[in-house]
Order: structure tokens, then C-alpha cells, then sequence
């Protein structure tokens, strides 16, 4: 009963847009549907990441360092920054990256959604906060921390693939060069309101 609460769980969560929506997104609209499974996988390998700290206790190491939170928080925020600086510069130029550029493409949109998640100590306190509210009584703490974890994942892939599948849907309209130059000035102005927001965090 308890996993059957924690995927609902997941799945409002994963609705929820935020950092990880705007980078999965500004991906799949400038190069296609690869690239944004590419900032999916660079995203959960954080998610998991963060989730695995949880189960071992290292995330309270981030929680009960200050300066280790604002070194994370400010890494994150001029990574969120340099990104949406760069969708801006990308829509003035008007010349968005051609689909297919394959795996240097691809490899950077991973880094970007491994980066950006690592970066994130909301993400470090969401996993300690959020992970274990759904650790029955008598169980194994860490062992059911990493399964949730893994659960946690799954349930975003669904989520994000569903996404990615569904602008990919929408790529004659999307795909038009007013509309995507547009999107680039959204997109970088969304991510440079989230990095503003999370160097002016508190805890």
C-alpha cells in the first residue's frame, strides 16, 4: 500500500513544472526528440543520485553545511543562468541547432540535466524530506530508501518520455522558425527567473 502511495506521490511531484521541465523541454525543442531523452537520463542519473545519498545519510552532510548548500545553490544558479543566457543569444541569432547533430548533442544535453539536478540543493532536501515519509515501520531504512529511489526514477522517465513524445508530436507547429525562436526566448528567460530564484533562496 505504501508503494501504491508513493508512486501517486511521484507522479503529482513529477507534474510539477520546475527546473527539470524547463531543461528536458529548451532540449527537446532545440534538437529533437534524442536530445531530450539525453536531458531525462542526465536528470535521473541525478534524481538517483541525490535518492542513494538519502538511503546513506550523505545528503544531511549537504543540509548541515551551510557553505556547502551556498556553494551548491550558487553553482546551480549561474549554470540555470549561463543556459538561459545562451537561449537568448541562440533566438537573436535565429539559427537554432539542426536536428541530428547526434552524440556531442546528445552528451551535452545529458550534462546539462545531470548538472543542473546535481547542482540543486532543493533536490538534496526534497530526497531527504520526501524519501523516507514512505519507509514503513520495522523495514530496512536504506534498502527501502534505494528501491524508492529507483520507483522515484521510473516514474519521472514515464513521465518526461510521455512529454518528449508529446512536443515531438507537435513538431510541425513547434518546428517552425518564428515559433522556435520564440520558445528560445521563453525558455531563456524561464531558466534565468529559476537561477535568480535559486541564488536568492534561503534555506
Amino acid at each position: 500500500m505504501y508503494l501504491i502511495a508513493f508512486i501517486g506521490a511521484c507522479i503529482l511531484v513529477a507534474m510539477v513544472p520546475g527546473v527539470s521541465t524547463a531543461i528536458i523541454l529548451r532540449q527537446t525543442l532545440r534538437a529533437g526528440r534524442g536530445s531530450g531523452l539525453a536531458a531525462t537520463l542526465g536528470n535521473e542519473t541525478g534524481i538517483l543520485m541525490w535518492g542513494l545519498a538519502a538511503a546513506f545519510g550523505l545528503s544531511a552532510l549537504v543540509l548541515a553545511s551551510q557553505v556547502a548548500y551556498d556553494v551548491m545553490r550558487v553553482a546551480g544558479a549561474v549554470l540555470l543562468v549561463v543556459m538561459g543566457a545562451q537561449s537568448l543569444w541562440q533566438a537573436r541569432k535565429g539559427s537554432p541547432p539542426v536536428e541530428g547533430v547526434a552524440v556531442s548533442g546528445r552528451r551535452r544535453s545529458y550534462l546539462a540535466g545531470f548538472g543542473t539536478c546535481l547542482a540543486n540543493p532543493k533536490a538534496a532536501v526534497f530526497a531527504m524530506s520526501f524519501l523516507p515519509q514512505f519507509v514503513p515501520q520495522g523495514q530496512d531504512v536504506p534498502l527501502t530508501l534505494v528501491t524508492l529511489a529507483v520507483v522515484w526514477v521510473l516514474v519521472d522517465l514515464l513521465w518526461y518520455g510521455l512529454l518528449i513524445w508529446t512536443v515531438a508530436k507537435a513538431k510541425a507547429f513547434l518546428g517552425r522558425p518564428v515559433v522556435k525562436r520564440r520558445l528560445e526566448q521563453i525558455s531563456g528567460v524561464v531558466l534565468i527567473g529559476l537561477g535568480l530564484r535559486l541564488v536568492l533562496d534561503s534555506r
